[in-house]
């Protein structure tokens, strides 16, 4: 058995075509000598809302997009890597933070920038934090000092409001996008 080209790269687009396959509805990159169909699909993306002592964790992003504004620690899962193990390392990678993950809080579809975010409830596991290469600075925010105004995304601002609405519950079911948003957001 012979193992399926690698997705192609810039330098390699020369020998797929643009093309819907048989059998699909989507035109594709699909190889010329072999027939192997390369799926661009959705970008998944990992993070958490983290609290300690009743407040929550926030970073300064060091880096486009929003540069400068406050974001939950979260980014894209690396290939082979689960969703919480993502989140756990974009924490450590973010804001130099060991959590602990205790539910799924949300799934929220970006469709505009084709993202799916899994965001994780979470707590420091140790009090220590710091800002890492990403971040410009890291806080732990209360409620009300929250920085509204300077929030990255609105999934951030979503994932916030999701956390306190289920604040000291042990169950719930994983919120989603709020109603009418399909997260086409300009």
């Amino acid at each position: 058995m012979t193992a399926p080209p690698k997705p192609p790269d810039e330098s390699s687009f020369a020998t797929f075509d643009r093309r819907v396959p048989d059998g699909d509805t989507q035109a594709r990159l699909v190889c010329r000598d072999c027939g192997h169909i390369h799926y661009d699909n959705p970008k998944i993306v990992a993070g958490a809302v983290i609290a300690h002592d009743g407040k929550i964790l926030l970073a300064r992003r060091a880096i486009h997009p929003r540069r400068g504004y406050w974001t939950i620690p979260a980014g894209y899962l690396e290939l082979h890597e689960t969703p919480d193990a993502g989140a756990a390392r974009e924490s450590m990678e973010e804001a130099g933070a060991a959590i602990a993950i205790d539910a799924l809080l949300a799934v929220y579809a970006i469709a505009r920038i084709s993202q799916v975010q899994l965001i994780y409830r979470a707590r420091l596991a140790a009090p220590a934090f710091a800002a890492g290469p990403e971040s410009l600075e890291v806080g732990l925010f209360a409620w009300d000092d929250i920085p509204w105004t300077e929030i990255a995304f609105p999934s951030v601002r979503w994932a916030l409001h999701h956390y306190r609405a289920v604040d000291g519950e042990a169950c719930f079911a994983p919120f989603g996008n709020p109603p009418g948003d399909n997260g086409d957001f300009g």
